[in-house]
């Protein structure tokens, strides 16, 4: 009986370190952050390849989730030097004047079978509107984060002026994100 008690006591006093230690996450390789719109009725997508994403998640405390995204501007890439020469400029993500773009959330829903709402803050050219981002997750040692938003672009001012025109781009952008994560030391 004492060998069962002490074993008791061991495990209830780590129990809490390693729940705690299990919510939290940083991103991990392999994670990819992307958009996809329109342009002049064509399909472009591109991706941020220097984002990073920290998270705190647990499906039986999703008031005290948390999930925090930096995204480097001057790192969007369409793989075509026209667009992305325009779009890091100062008509769109004006790069050289807003270094990056954040997305912060501070609490989750569940939304049933499987999926999670993200109701959080983007700011991005200095502006910050919220944003909805839903997404599953798959736990595990490495645990996946795979979501969907849209972005309405002239909300915070991306393609101004003569891009403001809806019929060459439309105003809805969507975001996806599959992010990969391993527990924060």
């Amino acid at each position: 009986m004492p060998a069962f008690r002490l074993l008791l006591a061991a495990a209830l006093a780590a129990s809490p370190l390693l729940s705690a230690h299990a919510a939290d996450y940083v991103q991990a390789p392999g994670s990819s952050l992307a958009f996809a719109g329109k342009y002049q009725g064509e399909t472009f997508s591109g991706t941020f390849p220097g984002f990073r994403t920290t998270v705190r998640f647990d499906p039986a405390d999703l008031a005290g989730s948390r999930l925090s995204v930096t995204i480097p501007l001057a790192t969007a890439t369409t793989q075509n030097p026209d667009y992305d020469g325009e779009m890091r400029g100062a008509a769109f993500f004006d790069a050289a004047r807003f270094a990056q773009a954040t997305y912060t959330a501070t609490g989750v829903r569940d939304l049933g079978n499987g999926q999670y709402a993200a109701d959080g803050t983007l700011e991005l050219r200095g502006v910050r509107k919220p944003v909805t981002l839903t997404f599953t997750w798959t736990p595990g040692a490495r645990p996946l984060l795979s979501g969907r938003a849209t972005v309405r672009r002239l909300d915070f001012g991306v393609g101004g002026g003569e891009w403001a025109d809806t019929g060459t781009i439309p105003n809805e952008i969507a975001v996806s994100t599959r992010v990969y994560l391993q527990p924060s030391n």
